[in-house]
């Protein structure tokens, strides 16, 4: 089975994020923020594709596609985005197909911020999907070593003091829930002026 990675670039300065990449072979970094540019600014996207380039990294940028801060107005319910809307429009789904397009020619990494990919849409709303286009997940985490899907989507229900099944429900319902509350939690809220626009 193919795999996709995910990483975060937190506060990582180039040389740490370059080797975190390098130690697991990333052919392409695919950039899924809405706005590729960051506090850090070596990792605004001039600075990354430059750094990436001279490490033999090609730069995909699926933020438009795959992002979490959608431009659709359909996707917000009182200023929020819905992930489970957002994930049914077109561009979505084109993004999945141009991602599955590059993993089928080298080993591909989604990028976002965050250091904990519980706290990324990358883990909550996009690997899902991912997993259902026949590729294992894999998330590069801030020490380089590696966390499954399944093994993070667990870590959530710990986190979140849900039990692992009962009577009325299995342990997929159980993560199912886990991650609707969690989508919940870290979904982006548009400003006021955009609330206004977006219903």
């Amino acid at each position: 089975m193919r795999t996709v990675f995910t990483i975060g670039h937190s506060v990582h300065s180039p040389e740490v994020f370059l080797a975190l990449l390098q130690g697991h072979e990333i052919g392409c970094l695919c950039d899924v923020r809405s706005h590729p540019y960051s506090r850090n600014p070596q990792f605004n996207r001039e600075n990354l594709m430059r750094d990436l380039k001279g490490a033999g990294i090609a730069y995909l940028f699926l933020g438009a596609e795959l992002g979490a801060r959608s431009a659709d107005p359909a996707c917000y319910d009182r200023g929020k985005v819905r992930y489970d809307r957002l994930a049914q429009t077109e561009l979505f789904i084109r993004g999945l197909s141009r991602l599955a397009d590059e993993a089928a020619k080298r080993r591909v990494a989604l990028m976002c911020a965050e250091k904990d990919p519980l706290e990324c849409h990358r883990t909550i709303l996009v690997a899902p999907h991912i997993l259902a286009a026949g590729f294992d997940v894999q998330h590069i985490l801030a020490d380089g070593s590696l966390e499954s899907h399944a093994d993070a989507l667990g870590r959530l229900r710990r986190q979140l003091d849900l039990p692992e099944y009962d009577l009325f429900r299995t342990e997929a319902d159980v993560i199912e829930d886990a991650c609707r509350i969690q989508a919940g939690k870290i979904a982006f809220v548009a400003d006021r002026a955009a609330q206004a626009a977006v219903g």
